[in-house]
């Protein structure tokens, strides 16, 4: 199901999937750290401000069934053009909100985009790269969005400061979406570049991780409970990441500008890491980056958890935020490539829509279990009960990848 490897070219992976990742990547960068502070500031409160910012991740879940039935019905290009314009109009709804209700559907509809986005690009990566180039190729891809994590909050720090109003950092989104699907206009059409096989085996395998996705969990549920909810607790902690950061500098009373530079340095550092992380699990094998990984967001999450109240808290709030991106930037890739290495290879789509959906729940289900903790308990605690979740993930990790996925592969 991959080309040869002597057919392979980077280039037509960088101007087909990557260039438009990272421009689309760019605008979800400069929002993410601040949909909590924005939320916040329209009166929702602290564990409103994170049900709010969850909604990006149970958007993104929501689009994951029906994502595959568009890329098949109108191809992977006109997909990811048709989801940057919906984001777009996420973006315009989150810029004028006057009211959390507003804001949350702007954002559901910015993360309903990025999982269409998402599951195009993933499909034709499976399809055209060759085996071992397969964990590189897919770190690449994951970097491409940590180099957009990265400018997108400076971008939004600077815009706050020369607005004075964080929620003009959904503007940047709007002209980010909207370039990106300006890109995948003029650029060259993937059948061009890689052949009408490929670009049509990839649109029929996106069509097919929307059908038998259930029976499919059904029929592999073995892995899928005991691997699958490792990794799912992997896009679980970073999910949970993305929201308690914000949710933590709102509650030491942080400015902002100075929230998104935080977490764009850290953006930075979890960059510095994606390729080094993709090389060492195609030498070593996955378990090398996945455990680690893991044992980092854990106890990040662990310590920030018993700092809240110290007078050095915003201190400590950055150092936590950058060990929080290396065990990040480690594990670049790891979700995807999991998923790659589980799926048959004579028809390996339906089990990619699974292994998505079992993935994309963890995901959705942690910033929800963050505000539900905070409603209830306070913050801290939510920060404990997910670096608690961490350490298990690394458990479950280091303990079925080497049955499912064993090094040789």
């Amino acid at each position: 199901m991959t080309a040869d490897a002597s057919s392979f070219r980077w280039r037509g992976v960088l101007l087909s999937a990557l260039l438009p990742t990272l421009v689309f990547s760019i605008g979800e960068g400069a929002i993410l750290p601040l949909i909590p502070i924005v939320a916040e500031s329209l009166g929702a409160g602290l564990a409103g401000a994170g049900l709010v910012a969850s909604l990006i991740t149970v958007g993104a879940l929501t689009g994951t069934i029906p994502g595959g039935w568009v890329v098949g019905r109108i191809g992977e290009r006109a997909s990811m053009i048709g989801a940057a314009l919906l984001s777009a109009v996420g973006a315009v709804l989150a810029a004028l909100a006057p009211n959390p209700v507003v804001l949350g559907l702007g954002v559901a509809l910015v993360g309903v985009s990025a999982a269409v986005f998402g599951l195009a690009r993933h499909a034709f990566m499976t399809s055209y790269v060759p085996m071992h180039f397969r964990a590189r190729a897919l770190s690449t891809l994951g970097g491409t969005f940590r180099l957009g994590f990265f400018i997108g909050p400076f971008l939004s720090a600077g815009l706050i400061l020369l607005t004075g109003d964080s929620q003009s950092a959904f503007w940047l989104h709007l002209i980010a979406s909207v370039a990106a699907a300006l890109m995948l206009v003029f650029l060259p059409d993937p059948e061009s570049t890689f052949g009408s096989a490929i670009v049509h085996r990839g649109t029929e395998e996106a069509i097919a991780e929307s059908h038998g996705v259930f029976r499919t969990i059904w029929q592999r549920r073995g892995v899928l409970f005991k691997l699958g909810s490792g990794s799912a607790l992997i896009a679980g902690l970073r999910a949970s990441r993305q929201v308690i950061l914000p949710l933590w500098a709102v509650s030491i009373g942080l400015e902002p500008a100075t929230t998104a530079v935080i977490i764009g340095i850290a953006g930075a550092v979890d960059f510095a890491l994606f390729y080094s992380g993709g090389q060492i699990m195609d030498r070593f094998g996955r378990t090398w980056t996945a455990v680690p990984s893991m044992i980092g967001l854990g106890v990040g999450h662990l310590v920030l958890a018993f700092t809240h109240d110290l007078s050095a808290n915003s201190i400590w709030f950055v150092v936590v935020a950058i060990v929080l991106a290396l065990a990040n930037g480690i594990g670049s890739g790891i979700v995807m490539t999991l998923g790659a290495d589980l799926a048959p290879p004579e028809f390996p789509a339906p089990f990619l829509g699974a292994w998505r959906l079992t993935t994309e729940t963890g995901g959705a289900a942690a910033p929800l279990l963050i505000a539900g903790i905070t409603a209830l308990i306070s913050l801290p605690v939510a920060a404990a009960v997910m670096g608690v979740l961490g350490l298990v993930g690394a458990g479950i990790l280091g303990r079925y990848i080497p049955r499912y996925v064993p090094r040789k592969r």
